[in-house]
C-alpha cells in the first residue's frame, strides 16, 4: 500500500510546513514516499534541475556533476531542508544506505508556496479593513485561485461581481452556456444531474464553495444544475476577467552583475522569504521583509533608496517587487533567484547567517543580537 507524507511529517520539513492544508490535498498525489536500496539512484542528473528532493529516513550522497560529494542524513538539519540547498547546476543524488525519499517537481512547490505567502500578505491586509477573514479564508483555498498569479490575487477579489438569489434559483442548470464561475458567500446550495430520466444529488454547498468553475477553462456546457436551498449570497467572475488575470504582470528583475552596479550607488538587499530561510544564510546586511509582512512593515522602507529583492527562484521577489512598485518604491527582483547562481558565488551570496538585521523607522537598520 502506497505511504504519503502525513500532515505530522510535513512539519519536519522547510518549505512543506508553510504550505495550507488545502494546499496540502493538492499536493499530496506528489507526497509518495518512495523507497530506494543503497546504491540506487534518487535523482538523475538529467532531471535533477526539475526536482525537489525531501529525505524521510536513511542516508543519501549529493554529487555535483563537477564531482563534489556531500554526505545527507536523515534528521540533520541539512535534511530538514530540500535537497540540495543549490540548485543552479545538474547533480545526482544517490542512496548512501536503505533510504525513503519524496520527489516534488521544483516549480509546483515553488508556484504554491509563493501563492501561500502572498495570499497571507492579503488577508493582513484585508483584515486591518475590516473584512470577514473566515470568508476570505475560504475563498482563497479554492484551488481556481491558485491558478492566478499571487499578484493578481487582490484584482481578482476586486472583480467579484454579487447577486442576492431567493430560496430555490438556480444558479447554473445542466447543459447551459458556461460563461462564468461562483462562489458561495452566504447560505447552502445542492448540486444535482440528470440521470436516467432522473435528478440525482450529487453534493451540498456551504460558504466559500467554488462552482461552475470548469466552464472558465473550456467551452463545454454544465455538466450539473446548481440550485440554492435558502437565501443566499452569490459571488461570480466572469470567464473573460479570468482569463486576463491569468497573466502575470511584468515585473523589473536586474541580473546578478546589475545588482552589483546598483549595490555601488547604494542600493540595499532585500530577502523576502521565510524567516527559517533567512537565518540559513543570507547575503550580506541584507533586510528580511518576508512577502506575507511586506505589506504591513513597507512604511518602515526608504522611498529614495532603491531595492534589489531576492529569493529562491525569483517568484516570491517578483512579487515583492510588483507591491513595492505600487507603493511608490523603486524595486528590482533579482532574475531567477538564488537558485540559478552556481555553487560558489550562491555560498559567497548568501554568506550571512543568524537573525541579522532589524529595520527602523525611515530605513535605517542595525544588527540585531
Amino acid at each position: 500500500m502506497s505511504s504519503y507524507l502525513s500532515p505530522l511529517q510535513l512539519n519536519g520539513f522547510t518549505s512543506l510546513n508553510a504550505l495550507s492544508a488545502q494546499q496540502y490535498n493538492e499536493l499530496k498525489a506528489e507526497l509518495l514516499i518512495q523507497p530506494f536500496l543503497a546504491g540506487q539512484t534518487v535523482v538523475c542528473l538529467s532531471e535533477s534541475l526539475k526536482k525537489t528532493c525531501f529525505l524521510v529516513s536513511g542516508d543519501l550522497f549529493y554529487q555535483s556533476a563537477e564531482g563534489a560529494e556531500i554526505y545527507i542524513e536523515a534528521g540533520s538539519e541539512e535534511s530538514q531542508h530540500a535537497l540540495p540547498a543549490n540548485t543552479a547546476e545538474p547533480y545526482t543524488l544517490v542512496a548512501a544506505t536503505d533510504c525513503s525519499v519524496v520527489l516534488i517537481e521544483r516549480s509546483r512547490l515553488a508556484g504554491l508556496l509563493t501563492w501561500r505567502q502572498a495570499s497571507q500578505d492579503l488577508l493582513l491586509e484585508l483584515e486591518a479593513e475590516g473584512e470577514d477573514m473566515e470568508w476570505l479564508s475560504a475563498l482563497l483555498d479554492n484551488p481556481l485561485f491558485s491558478r492566478v498569479p499571487a499578484v493578481n490575487i487582490r484584482e481578482m477579489l476586486q472583480r467579484l461581481h454579487r447577486l442576492d438569489l431567493p430560496q430555490g434559483s438556480a444558479v447554473l442548470e445542466e447543459g447551459g452556456r458556461g460563461d462564468r464561475c461562483y462562489f458561495l458567500r452566504s447560505g447552502n446550495a445542492e448540486v444535482t444531474q440528470g440521470r436516467d430520466g432522473q435528478e440525482q444529488v450529487l453534493a451540498q454547498l456551504s460558504m466559500g464553495a467554488c462552482f461552475g468553475e470548469e466552464a472558465l477553462l473550456s467551452d463545454a456546457p454544465r455538466n450539473a444544475t446548481v440550485t440554492l436551498l435558502e437565501d443566499s449570497r452569490v459571488l461570480y467572475l466572469e470567464r473573460a476577467d479570468f482569463l486576463e488575470l491569468l497573466k502575470a504582470p511584468v515585473t523589473e528583475e536586474v541580473s546578478f552583475a546589475q545588482a552589483g552596479q546598483l549595490l555601488a550607488q547604494g542600493a540595499q538587499w532585500l530577502d523576502v522569504r521565510r524567516l527559517d530561510e533567512y537565518e540559513r544564510g543570507h547575503a550580506a546586511q541584507a533586510l528580511h521583509m518576508p512577502l506575507d509582512l511586506l505589506r504591513l512593515k513597507e512604511r518602515l522602507l526608504d522611498k529614495d533608496k532603491i531595492y534589489l529583492c531576492y529569493c529562491d527562484d525569483g517568484k516570491r521577489s517578483q512579487s515583492a517587487v510588483f507591491l513595492l512598485t505600487q507603493l511608490g518604491y523603486q524595486a528590482y527582483a533579482l532574475r531567477g533567484g538564488t537558485d540559478v547562481l552556481s555553487i560558489m558565488p550562491r555560498e559567497a551570496f548568501l554568506c550571512e547567517d543568524g537573525s541579522g538585521y532589524l529595520l527602523r523607522s525611515g530605513g535605517r537598520f542595525e544588527r540585531s543580537s
